[in-house]
């Protein structure tokens, strides 16, 4: 997974003297028109091809330093003949000139590939008389050749963002040409842009001690060119020695080192990666970068769980949203740190997942958590029919206890009394007063207190009703004497 960094502003200048070499035919000129030209001539073969003449018209005008009319008489070359080696090569030199160093390695490669197998006839070096020219350059060692174009691969590569290519590139020239004062300084470059200011000074000092006066033709930056090495060399180290004396703010500091970090990192270095990491997390703990490069040393030590907190943390950053500028993965770069942060806490979670697979089916014991002290976590002993506790501030009221429903019981009807029968009187106390006997109907004595002119109390009983006459009376009310057929008869004198 991409570790990344937050690169750092610079306008230091990488340069190359020039391109390899013009060819054509018998005349072969250097990129920088120095005296001392290397010259070949091949036998005549009769008149002279279409693409010939044009390539010689074109290093012609290369030589007056018309550019633009040499590059159109080599692209008319091109067109006649794309295969031609010479055309090839030319176009190269002039994409060299025009600063796009990309386009010149393609072509070199292209003529490379396609190279003649037409013996030299004539040559300043007579080592190389007789020789087919693909063997002649070949075997040409000319040290300057191959600084010059270990230089435009390394600033094709630096254009594209592969800094630790391009560093592995310069390291191999310098290790054939080790005082090249292009190799240098555009050595200090990738120091500077890996964040190893020390160096970078020291490589800029080196080009600039060796006060070459060899001009800057070929460079991405068009204000460089026309300088002198040693003098762009010499601002360089000014400046990268005036940065080291002033010091770096805390964001500056954090960002060089875990520039450093990925360098290390792209070098296949994990321990000082790792030392890099960890002393820019120390310096700022919130850096969004820092925390998704700590994920990686989690990582390394073993504990994704740590790795994918780190993660979830660069992601919350407050500096999540700025743009990865170098990183160990190329798609990375451009994208904010959160996204990649993202990115990595989802690779690191489908690992987990998978080795977690891998154990269940292999019958292993699951791995067990561990702190960011390497300290085990307990977990807890599962609890069996324990009620799941209730939600954060929502409680449920408690159920009512559980009851039996009564038994209804069937009512049972009541006893209608026989019709004709009698029913049984009210008791006195639950008689209305109006049919209550005239015993319980007697007002109390009234006070000997009362003045005999007052006004009758309000609570006394209201006058009692005549009782019926006998006749009016219900038959149970009635006295034997007067019930029918019991009516009394006239004396009568007793019969004998």
């Amino acid at each position: 997974m991409p570790f990344m960094s937050f690169g750092l502003q610079h306008s230091k200048g990488v340069a190359m003297a020039g391109g390899l070499l013009a060819l054509v035919l018998s005349v072969c000129l250097s990129a920088a028109g120095q005296d001392k030209a290397f010259s070949l001539t091949l036998p005549k073969r009769g008149k002279l091809s279409p693409v010939q003449k044009l390539n010689r018209e074109g290093v012609r005008e290369v030589s007056k330093r018309h550019l633009e009319k040499a590059k159109k008489l080599f692209y008319e070359a091109y067109l006649i003949d794309p295969d031609d080696p010479f055309t090839l090569n030319n176009l190269g030199y002039i994409s060299e000139l025009d600063g796009d160093a990309d386009r010149a390695l393609r072509y070199y490669e292209l003529s490379a590939k396609n190279a003649t197998e037409a013996t030299i006839d004539s040559t300043t070096r007579p080592e190389l008389k007789g020789r087919p020219l693909d063997e002649a350059f070949a075997a040409l060692d000319i040290p300057e050749l191959k600084a010059n174009k270990a230089n435009i691969e390394a600033i094709s590569l630096l254009g594209k963002g592969r800094i630790a290519e391009a560093e592995d590139v310069l390291r191999r020239a310098l290790a054939t040409d080790p005082r090249n004062p292009f190799t240098m300084n555009n050595m200090g470059f990738v120091m500077e842009s890996e964040g190893d200011l020390q160096s970078a000074l020291k490589y800029y000092s080196s080009a600039a001690s060796l006060h070459a006066s060899d001009v800057i033709l070929v460079s991405p930056d068009v204000k460089w060119r026309g300088k002198a090495i040693s003098e762009v060399a010499a601002d360089n180290a000014r400046s990268v020695n005036s940065t080291i004396a002033k010091g770096e703010d805390l964001q500056a500091q954090v960002a060089r080192l875990n520039l450093r970090g990925v360098a290390a990192l792209n070098h296949n270095d994990r321990g000082a990666a790792k030392e890099f990491f960890e002393e820019a997390y120390k310096l700022d703990p919130r850096n969004a970068f820092s925390l998704n490069n700590m994920g990686y040393v989690a990582e390394l030590n073993g504990d994704r769980e740590t790795a994918e907190t780190y993660y979830a943390d660069a992601r919350s950053a407050a500096d999540r949203n700025l743009l990865v500028t170098y990183a160990s993965r190329r798609e990375a770069e451009g994208q904010p740190v959160s996204s990649v942060a993202q990115q990595n806490e989802n690779d690191t979670q489908a690992a987990i997942e998978a080795l977690q697979t891998a154990r269940r089916r292999e019958g292993e014991p699951m791995p067990q958590l561990r702190r960011r002290d390497n300290s085990l976590v307990a977990e807890p002993e599962p609890e069996l029919n324990k009620p799941a506790p209730p939600l954060n501030r929502l409680y449920s009221p408690p159920l009512p206890a559980p009851q039996i429903p009564e038994r209804i019981e069937p009512r049972t009807p009541t006893s209608v009394p026989p019709q004709g029968g009698l029913l049984e009187p009210l008791p006195e106390s639950q008689q209305p007063e109006s049919t209550r006997t005239p015993a319980n109907n007697i007002p109390p004595p009234q006070s000997g207190n009362t003045a005999p002119n007052a006004a009758p109390s309000t609570n006394q009983q209201p006058p009692l009703l005549e009782p019926l006459p006998d006749s009016q009376q219900p038959p149970a009310s009635r006295t034997p004497g007067n019930q029918p057929g019991n009516q009394a008869q006239p004396n009568q004198p007793p019969r004998s």
